[in-house]
């Protein structure tokens, strides 16, 4: 049985996906990964196991290192599970790495099961979202003016570091009007992560490298 290695910082995904290769019997070894520290050394230790990474809560800075970081380990088979996966992302990184298994969270209890036995018998897994993002043509590109003022708002707050509940209390707003705002703003300018909306913030003029700390 495959040794899986969960790269996912969120606790009840983790214990959900541990308990389902137990359950199974797909795995005889689980290992946690919080960080890309932690993922390459589990990976050096263990060369060919399974990665189940939800690429929007890790730390990679993009995805071409997220890529680098798979193709080091070349006997490993990678899930990419996660609730949002922009269609530019899943683009990119399915057509530089064909070997790539895509899940939804949001899918079905048959499919995200079916994406795990594939992933234990060294088989890919590619859902019906990814599948079809694959086949449609390439959008056009994000410019700055696809956010409204109260967006860029946000993600300036949001590159500068400061936690939703932070910029809930600073604004007055509620937590879920902010966390509503950064769902949209994630989805609007296509990013799966905070580095890359931070990139993109620097890029398009909406903070000031001055400005910017982490």
């Amino acid at each position: 049985m495959k040794t899986f290695i969960l790269a996912d910082n969120q606790y009840i995904t983790r214990e959900g996906v541990a308990s389902v290769l137990v359950r199974e019997k797909l795995s005889d070894r689980i290992v946690t990964a919080g960080g890309l520290k932690a993922l390459q050394d589990a990976l050096g230790e263990y060369p060919d196991a399974v990665v189940v990474l939800d690429y929007s809560l890790f730390d990679f800075s993009s995805q071409q290192q997220m890529l680098a970081v798979k193709a080091k380990a070349r006997d490993s088979l990678w899930i990419l599970f996660s609730g949002e996966l922009g269609e530019r992302f899943l683009r990119y990184v399915l057509l530089q790495d064909d070997t790539l298994s895509v899940v939804m969270k949001h899918d079905s209890d048959e499919e995200i099961l079916t994406a795990l036995k594939n992933a234990a018998y060294h088989d890919i897994y590619i859902c019906d979202y990814a599948a079809q993002v694959l086949k449609d043509h390439i959008p056009p590109p994000s410019v700055p003016d696809v956010l409204t003022q109260s967006e860029k708002i946000i993600l300036h707050e949001i590159a500068l570091g400061k936690t939703t509940k932070e910029i809930a209390w600073e604004k007055h707003l509620s937590f879920h009007t902010v966390n509503s705002h950064r769902k949209n703003i994630f989805r609007k300018i296509e990013v799966n992560s905070i580095q890359e909306a931070i990139r993109y913030a620097i890029c398009s003029g909406i903070i000031d490298m001055s400005d910017y700390y982490i």
